[in-house]
């Protein structure tokens, strides 16, 4: 009877332990941010589809997801890289050097606002047609007038010594050019793996491993590379900050087990707290999304759970929602075969014909 008493307390106890995650290396510990992670991310989706739709606010019930502003579940759903993938990189000519060096020229600054800039007053952005000066001359007039030409989104660093320059941007213009003098566009295109693509770009110099990541996946979004997002993560501090919120212990995991781990798992977490994810019609959670809403649980839990501190020690949420009178015309990469509702094309230049369709 006894027995049966342990046995019955211990199953009770078990049934309130929080989950654990296993690997062949060893168990990693969760805490209660683990499970807000994942209805973050469900509530997050239900906001984009909720809005897609046109419902009318509020789109959710969560009011810190009403309050502050956060990234999409989705890295590509968001309006810089919808901007990205359909103006920049499906508008223009598709040869390597011309996609590498839009993608490259609008990443190093990504600011929509800086490319409109440029195109409205140099014309078609080509690397067939590229001038230092010219370049050089139209951002230092937008600084001269007191513009914002880069993103708060990450730091570069100037490049004044590298490069002999006076001024941020010329050092990032100096190294675009050396890139596409080196023929970068071309071995990226020659490269086996994410991975190695990745190295190429870190191997150049103010680009370190986060941002070396960051452009890998946004020339991936172009049929310059045929990677999987599967393939290759390289979390970033905001992301190191989420993982050290969401687990007490890493259990001798790294923090790419750890994204890859969560990315294999997510039918089963999200079926575990009974909970209905709409992914984007039909693809899951790739590794660079995983990272990504690490970052923003990170931020998420600053609020939801104050006493669970991460690695940077930030307790506030700096941007707060404001919603946008421009609607974005969701477009993704073409390989990635979604199946969406029925929305324009962009006008893509053949490098066969030149043609457009």
């Amino acid at each position: 009877m006894q027995n049966a008493k342990s046995s019955d307390a211990a199953k009770s106890r078990n049934s309130t332990r929080r989950p654990t995650v296993f690997s062949t290396l060893a168990p990693a510990v969760p805490t209660e941010v683990f499970d807000s992670y994942w209805r973050f991310a469900v509530l997050r989706q239900d906001v984009f589809f909720a809005r897609l739709e046109g419902r009318s606010k509020p789109w959710t019930k969560d009011p810190i997801l009403n309050e502050y502003k956060f990234t999409n579940a989705y890295r590509a759903s968001d309006r810089v890289s919808q901007f990205l993938i359909r103006h920049v990189i499906y508008n223009g000519p598709q040869e390597p050097d011309e996609l590498f060096f839009r993608i490259l020229l609008f990443k190093l600054f990504n600011k929509i606002e800086t490319w409109k800039l440029l195109e409205s007053t140099l014309g078609e952005i080509s690397w067939n047609t590229y001038r230092f000066s010219d370049y050089d001359r139209v951002l230092a007039e937008a600084m001269s007038a007191k513009a914002t030409i880069y993103s708060a989104a990450y730091i570069m660093a100037s490049g004044h010594q590298i490069f002999n320059v006076g001024r941020k941007h010329q050092g990032h213009l100096k190294l675009l050019e050396l890139m596409l003098n080196d023929a970068v566009p071309q071995r990226i295109a020659e490269c086996a793996s994410m991975r190695d693509a990745f190295e190429l770009l870190r191997s150049y110099p103010l680009i370190g491993d986060f941002l070396a990541y960051q452009l890998v996946t946004d020339l991936n979004y172009s049929e310059l590379t045929p990677f999987s997002e599967m393939d290759f993560t390289m979390p970033g501090p905001g992301a190191r900050d989420g993982i050290r919120k969401c687990f007490s212990s890493l259990g001798g995991l790294s923090e790419i087990d750890i994204i890859r781990l969560m990315a294999d798992r997510q039918e089963h977490e999200f079926d575990r707290l009974g909970l209905k994810f709409r992914d984007l019609w039909g693809r899951r959670l790739q590794l660079i999304d995983i990272q990504n809403l690490f970052c923003e649980v990170d931020k998420y839990a600053r609020v939801k759970h104050p006493s669970v501190a991460g690695v940077s020690g930030r307790t506030r949420i700096k941007q707060k929602f404001r919603q946008t009178e421009d609607p974005v015309q969701y477009f993704y990469p073409p390989k990635w075969k979604l199946q969406l509702p029925t929305m324009p094309l962009p006008r893509v230049r053949s490098k066969q014909q030149g043609a457009l369709f």
